[in-house]
């Protein structure tokens, strides 16, 4: 792993926080083993986390229509995008791993963080219709959400009262991650972090330590790829032959598309989820 580098996108507002300890554990993990680090804290910067106008440089090319994602697909083309956003796609470039330190808020990142993911991960460099999932920019990167929560992993259990933590990471892993290309890694999960001892906060750093030694050799989360559908602008509906080639699975192929079946089990936290 000598020679890669990360990017760490921190969104937490204390430095005593245990997330703040997370950030400051990968980072000296990773440099020991031959990374180079790079870190956005996104608090610490003050990172503008709202979408305006100002999000571009020079005059819009439809001033009195102004639309946003064709505006920044435009800037994004002629190098006109606002200069913070320029920084962290530059990060983002450089980074064949990203990952995203937060504390799970509402069963989402933090909005300063979403804000981040909303502002540089925009359409031309991350996505566009032509290169999306599969086939996005970023399928030779990988990417993992590390995120503490408050709750314990009972609440966020098929019978929890929160409900399976499958589903909530869904749309953060499947609608961004995978949707840029990134190679989506296992996250890495600190269940209500406040309410344990500070001897299973040691284990945890040390665990997750020991896990960055091997992290670019883990297998990612599988999706569908690209191929799998097909339609207009590259494929939106799952193709027939794929759809009937898992007609006697006891599991659907993913959460997302369930086809009606029973959801496969632990397929947003492991690499490996059970598929019949």
């Amino acid at each position: 792993m000598s020679g890669k580098t990360a990017l760490i996108v921190l969104a937490h507002q204390e430095r005593t926080s245990f997330n703040y300890a997370m950030k400051e554990a990968t980072q000296a993990a990773l440099q020991k083993n031959g990374w180079t680090v790079l870190v956005s804290d996104l608090y610490e910067m003050k990172f503008n986390s709202v979408l305006s106008r100002d999000d571009i440089t020079g005059s819009p090319k439809e001033p009195s229509e102004f639309k946003y994602g064709a505006e920044v697909l435009i800037a994004w083309q002629e190098g006109r995008l606002a200069d913070d956003i320029k920084e962290e796609q530059k990060k983002v470039e450089k980074a064949d791993l990203v990952i995203f330190q937060f504390p799970l808020y509402w069963c989402g990142m933090p909005a300063l963080m979403k804000g981040w993911v909303e502002r540089v991960l925009c359409i031309g460099f991350a996505c566009s219709y032509e290169t999306l999932y599969s086939e996005g920019p970023f399928k030779n990167k990988k990417a993992l959400l590390s995120f503490t929560t408050g709750d314990p992993s009972s609440m966020n259990s098929p019978n929890g009262i929160n409900g399976d933590i499958n589903i909530i990471l869904w749309p953060l892993q499947n609608g961004i991650l995978n949707f840029c290309g990134f190679k989506v890694l296992e996250p890495q999960i600190t269940f209500a972090v406040a309410h344990i001892p500070q001897e299973a906060r040691v284990e945890i750093l040390k665990n997750w330590e020991k896990r960055l030694k091997t992290i670019w050799d883990e297998k990612p989360i599988r999706y569908l790829p690209t191929q799998d559908f097909e339609g207009e602008a590259g494929g939106f509906l799952l193709k027939k032959e794929v759809e009937e080639a898992r007609s006697d699975d006891k599991y659907s192929p993913t959460i997302g598309q369930h086809l009606g079946k029973a959801l496969p089990p632990d397929s947003q936290v492991k690499a490996d989820c059970a598929r019949s």
